[in-house]
């Protein structure tokens, strides 16, 4: 429950500028290419930090890692509540992400130690649903907490969970005697050589990246927007849908975990599910991108819980490689995905620049561009995967 605690508050820093984005670009002048990169560059420090994260975390447990990272994120989230100016808010989630880039990979590497390995796709799946319920969090409850209070008071109450939940990571929490390995850095660096030269590892990796950096950028930030500019939904409605999406994804990564755990125990592979989870996902967004607005909220729940199968990839590459790499192996397909996310999140923001900005919001018509564009990106990170998914076997 602590490491669930743990990615519980890194999703609320991740999802939280999807509700208050509007008031940032407000309050600091932000174009929509500068609040994509106020809120990708958490993803950006995020990614530069998963290989020194896996080596740490293989090294000194990760009970230790995450407790000490926390404090980081909430040193990061307090100068984000009392930032100033654009390049302070920038920094300061930068800071944040570097803080809360282990909660997850901790979690999924205590689970390998502590749980058989029949189970880590239900206790993997348990984990992400548990960052969901951060990102529920972060929708209507805040929605209605912002109508009384100012989102910099927000804030601080964020940083004193995120100091608890350190506090009884280091304190409470037990220490697992096979948690900590006294590797030589020359070892652990050499593995980490073994497992880039793995064709297989680059196949899964970009896919999960190219999934990840549609899925996560728009539901963390650019589906909120859309919502208003081309559905014409009010502030209320945005944070009502967003909730919706959110308790889909936790169905989808429960389901999802729970199938896989299924197939596993009867020696089937759980590549073609997430496969399939993927192609299901591009599918919806396909129709979106092309104009498809009946049934929004269809079409977008389908898409974000049909993108929660990428879970899969973790466990699926936990039994590929010894026990004491878990730490390595995770981190190292995180980089990928946070690059995604950094990228995609960015990136619609740049092409919604292209067009002049009303009064409300962005031009609709440069979502379809966007959506488009993170489409192509998707089918083709699929398609690079199960070209190889004979490599997957071993």
């Amino acid at each position: 429950m602590p490491f669930l605690a743990g990615y519980f508050v890194s999703y609320i820093y991740r999802s939280i500028n999807a509700i208050i984005g509007p008031e940032l670009a407000r309050e600091f002048s932000l174009s929509a290419a500068g609040l994509g990169l106020v809120s990708g560059v958490y993803f950006l420090a995020f990614a530069l930090f998963q290989l020194p994260l896996g080596m740490l975390l293989d090294r000194y447990g990760p009970r230790r890692v995450n407790a000490t990272l926390l404090l980081v994120a909430a040193a990061g989230g307090m100068w984000f509540a009392l930032a100033e100016s654009t390049a302070q808010l920038t920094l300061a989630r930068a800071v944040i992400g570097l803080g809360v880039s282990g909660c997850l990979m901790s979690s999924l590497s205590a689970f390998a130690l502590w749980h058989p390995p029949e189970r880590l796709g239900t206790m993997n799946g348990i984990a992400f649903a548990s960052g969901m319920l951060g990102a529920i969090v972060a929708t209507v409850p805040l929605e209605i907490l912002l109508r009384s209070l100012h989102w910099r008071e927000v804030f601080y109450f964020i940083v004193g969970l995120t100091v608890v939940v350190s506090l009884v990571l280091y304190f409470v929490v037990p220490e697992k005697a096979a948690a900590r390995r006294a590797v030589p850095f020359a070892t652990q660096l050499a593995e980490y050589v073994a497992l880039l030269r793995d064709p297989a590892f680059w196949r899964m990796a970009l896919c999960i990246g190219s999934s990840q950096l549609a899925a996560v950028s728009l539901s963390t930030l650019w589906v909120a927007t859309w919502l208003r500019d081309v559905a014409g939904y009010s502030q209320a409605e945005v944070a009502q849908a967003l909730l919706l999406f959110n308790l889909v994804m936790i169905g989808g990564y429960l389901g999802f975990g729970r199938i896989a755990d299924r197939m596993t125990r009867r020696g089937r592979s759980t590549l073609p599910l997430l496969a399939g989870g993927v192609a299901a996902a591009a599918l919806c967004l396909g129709l979106l991108a092309a104009g498809l607005h009946r049934g929004e909220l269809v079409l977008w729940s389908l898409f974000f819980g049909c993108s929660t199968s990428v879970v899969l990839s973790y466990s699926l590459f936990s039994r590929r490689y010894p026990a004491d790499m878990t730490g390595r192996v995770n981190s190292a397909l995180n980089v990928s995905v946070f690059i995604g996310m950094f990228s995609g999140q960015w990136a619609v923001g740049l092409v919604l620049n292209l067009w002049p900005q009303s009064a409300t919001g962005y031009a609709p018509q440069g979502y379809a561009w966007a959506l488009g564009g993170l489409w192509l990106l998707q089918v083709a990170g699929l398609a690079w995967l199960w070209s190889g998914r004979r490599l997957l076997r071993g």
